[in-house]
């Protein structure tokens, strides 16, 4: 049974955040109320805010599921292979199956949000939260194979190179560009990137 609750709640979930989603994307964030959600996807306003608490969690809990990512990836790397190489792994993996956390996924919907998100002040002040809260993270387990202060370095530096290369590819496309005719250069960009840390950090 407690499956099948988990499942419906994940429904609700997924309804109420839908709902929402497109309904920022056709008229602006700011001019949608939380009642106006609600009403789209058949619930009331109590328990829309059941499953999120605030109006900018209905769009930023996309990217509050990748927090962690990063601290996970270094703990669950192979035997032999570096903190570092494991995140160049994985976010080169993003990239071949056009994640869009990396930035490199041309689907409308999917640039739209980063316009979104970039552009209206509470969001991009709530995303500040959710990053800081992820390089926190990513230092608590780097510092299993460094120092503490060289793995809260090495966790800044990693993550701000993601999205500072998750930025690059989402402006490449938003102007216009192809994720065929983009994939080639993120590619070259990320390995640029990572060998810049690589050399500049000696991570193990």
């Amino acid at each position: 049974m407690a499956g099948l609750r988990d499942l419906k709640k994940q429904r609700v979930h997924d309804a109420i955040s839908s709902a929402a989603i497109t309904l920022f994307l056709e008229r602006g964030f700011s001019d949608v109320s939380v009642a106006e959600v609600a009403l789209a996807a058949e619930i009331s306003k109590p328990t829309l805010f059941k499953y999120f608490p605030t109006k900018e969690d209905l769009v930023l809990h996309r990217i509050a599921d990748h927090e962690g990512e990063a601290a996970r990836v270094v703990r669950a790397r192979p035997r032999g292979e570096g903190a570092l190489a494991a995140l160049h792994r994985h976010f080169m993996a993003g990239l071949d199956r056009r994640d869009p956390v990396t930035g490199l996924n041309d689907t409308r919907e999917v640039i739209e949000y980063h316009r979104m998100v970039f552009s209206v002040p509470s969001l991009a002040a709530r995303l500040f939260q959710h990053m800081a809260a992820d390089e926190e993270r990513l230092a608590e387990a780097l510092t299993e194979v460094t120092d503490d202060l060289t793995a809260r370095l090495a966790a800044g530096q990693v993550l701000s190179t993601q999205r500072v290369l998750a930025r690059h590819n989402w402006h490449k496309l938003d102007q216009g560009g192809t994720v065929t005719e983009v994939h080639p250069q993120s590619v070259a960009a990320a390995d640029h990137a990572f060998a810049m840390l690589r050399d500049g950090l000696a991570l193990a």
